[in-house]
Order: structure tokens, then sequence, then C-alpha cells
């Protein structure tokens, strides 16, 4: 896994120095600035995306999601007035309650990830439309929430000469170093490895993996609610008809460019980090080459094929390998009982 970090982060610096080249404007710190706040934007839910692949699921609600829980947010503070801490609360509970939905329907009623999160994908939305009534929600004129607008969309250490570092991006960090814990040194992150690789093997094993599998799904929603808070303050207004549209894919394709094998088991926190930082430096590439916005969606399909033949490559490489030590007569002797030498 390690090696696929630093590939990718090599990868990520031969693209920036490639755009830098083409357009100077790259290397800016305005440029840059922006560049690191959409990369926290779409970090936060990239991670939570990671986490259900690597236990061989899917999430495709995660816009939808966006779409619901902006709505309502905006609804607790303009049309309610709640104080802004209680409305994050509550909006952050709502995506833990609809991922452990998603983790029940999986795991109890042993629905496909795919048709679960479809299903959710077009009901969110749906309600979400319906609860505006096909309308746009968005803050009343000249209405601040400094504290909250400081946390979500202000910039740290920013001054006449720096941009300054976007909260977003420190909020990912922040998240990802968590997350880095729990899916490397915890107990439940080696679980969830297990799991992904072989679910039945793990439950004999005595892993409850169908535990394990909600929680991934409960981290999963519980960041699409938080990133539902920081897409809201970032764009001032939703329209639940295109709010979070295909942002799934953006998680996805993180993941995947991450490391994270969608038939499961593999995947680091670092991995994913790196795919979005990449998608965001490509997406800047199109933006400052002028290239039409249309493509955009063009350079996704084209990043998450690369991503999936490039891990389809390495499972091959890796089983020819085996089967060469196997003829080779090269086995790997039994690990010593414990207590024995």
């Amino acid at each position: 896994m390690l090696k696929k970090d630093l590939g990718l982060f090599l990868l990520i610096l031969v693209v920036g120095a490639v755009v830098a080249f083409l357009n100077p404007r790259f290397l800016s710190p305005l440029n840059l600035a922006n560049t690191a706040n959409l990369i926290g934007l779409f970090g936060l839910f990239s991670l939570g995306e990671g986490f259900v692949i690597i236990t061989g699921g899917i999430d495709l609600s995660v816009g939808s999601i966006f779409a619901l829980l902006g709505v309502i947010f905006i609804n607790l503070l303009v049309d309610y007035s709640l104080p802004w801490p209680v409305a994050v609360l509550i909006i952050v509970a709502g995506g833990v309650v609809l991922g452990a939905i998603h983790g029940f329907l999986v795991t109890k009623v042993k629905m496909q990830p795919f048709v679960v999160t479809l299903c959710g994908l077009l009901i969110y939305r749906g309600v979400a439309r319906w609860y505006t009534d096909d309308g746009t929600a968005g803050f009343e004129f000249g209405q601040k929430f400094p504290a909250l607008e400081a946390l979500t969309t202000g910039r740290t250490f920013a001054s006449d000469t720096f941009a300054g570092i976007p909260n977003s991006f420190i909020a990912f960090v922040v998240v990802a170093l968590i997350m880095g814990v729990v899916l490397h040194r915890s107990v439940f992150g080696r679980y969830l490895f297990a799991v992904g690789k072989n679910e039945e093997a793990a439950r004999y094993s005595g892993i409850r993996s169908n535990a394990i599998i909600a929680a991934a799904y409960v981290i999963s929603g519980g960041l699409a609610g938080i990133s539902a808070i920081y897409l809201a303050m970032y764009t001032r207004s939703i329209s639940p008809a295109s709010h979070g549209n295909f942002y799934e894919l953006y998680a996805i394709a993180a993941a995947v460019l991450g490391g994270c094998s969608l038939r499961g088991g593999e995947g680091s926190v670092m991995g994913i980090v790196l795919g979005a930082i990449l998608l965001q430096v490509l997406q800047n590439l199109v933006n400052l080459l002028g290239i039409p916005s249309s493509l955009n969606f063009a350079v996704m399909g084209g990043v998450i094929l690369i991503g999936v033949i490039a891990d389809m490559q390495l499972v091959r490489y890796r089983a020819y390998k085996a089967n060469e030590k196997k003829r080779a007569g090269i086995v790997p002797l039994p690990a010593a009982a414990p207590g024995k030498n």
C-alpha cells in the first residue's frame, strides 16, 4: 500500500508541474487556497466512502444526502432560528441515522449495497425537492453567522500577502488523521479489512461482521452530514434538484484512485487523501487550460476507469508472482506456535 501511495504522490507532483508549466497561475496563492478549499470539501465525504468501499460495499446516496440535509440545515437556521451549534448537531445526527438505515438494510435485510444506496439517492433527493416545493433554499439577504462562517468558509493565517489556509482543508486534515488512527491503528480497522477480504471467513473467526459493516455506513453517513454543512455554507443556497449531483462519483473516484479496491479489503486513508488531491488538481487543470467544464465528468469517468484497470492489473500481477513462487518451490514457512522456538 505504501508503494501505491508513493506512486500517487509522485503522479500529483508530475501533474501539478505540468499544469504550472502550462499556466503559472496554478501556483498563485489564491488559486492554491481555492484548490485546498475544494480538496477539504470533497475530501471529507470521500473518507467515509472509502470506509464503505473497504467493506466491499458502495454508497451512491451521498450527493442526495447533501441536498436533503442541506435544505434542512438552512431551514433550521433561517426559519426556525435555532442556534447554529444545535442545527449542526441535528444535521450530523441525521447523517448518522441515514447511515445506520443503510447499514441495517445491508446487514439485516441482506439487500445489496448498490440497491440500498441507489434507492437512497432517489428518495432523499425527492424528499428534498418536496420539502422546498422544488424551490431554492437559501439564507436571507445580509444574514450572518460569524462563528459558523469562520469555521466553515473562513481561512486561518490569512493576511495581505498570504491567502490563508481554508478551514475546510484543516477540518479535512484533522478528520483524516482521526480516520487514519481508526483504520490503521485500531482493532476495528483490522476487522474492517478482514470483513472486506472475506466476510464469511471473518464471521467464522469470531468477528461480528454485520456490526463492522453497519459501522462503516454510519461513519460514511456522519461524514456526509458534516460535509452537507460545509457545502451549504460554501454555496449559501441550495437547489435540491441539482445540489450535490454526482458528488458520489468524486468520492468513489478519490477512493479508487487512493487504492481502495471495489472488491473490498484494500485501501488506506493516505491513499484517499491523495486521491482527493489529485482529482481537484485535475479539475483545476480543466479550468486553467480553458477546457470546457462539461468535460469535468469525462475526466472523472476516465480517472475511475484508469483506477479500476490499474487495480485489476495489480491483482493479476500479484497472482502471477504467487504462481511463479509456487512453481519455483518457494513456499512460505508456517508461523511458529506461540511459546515455541
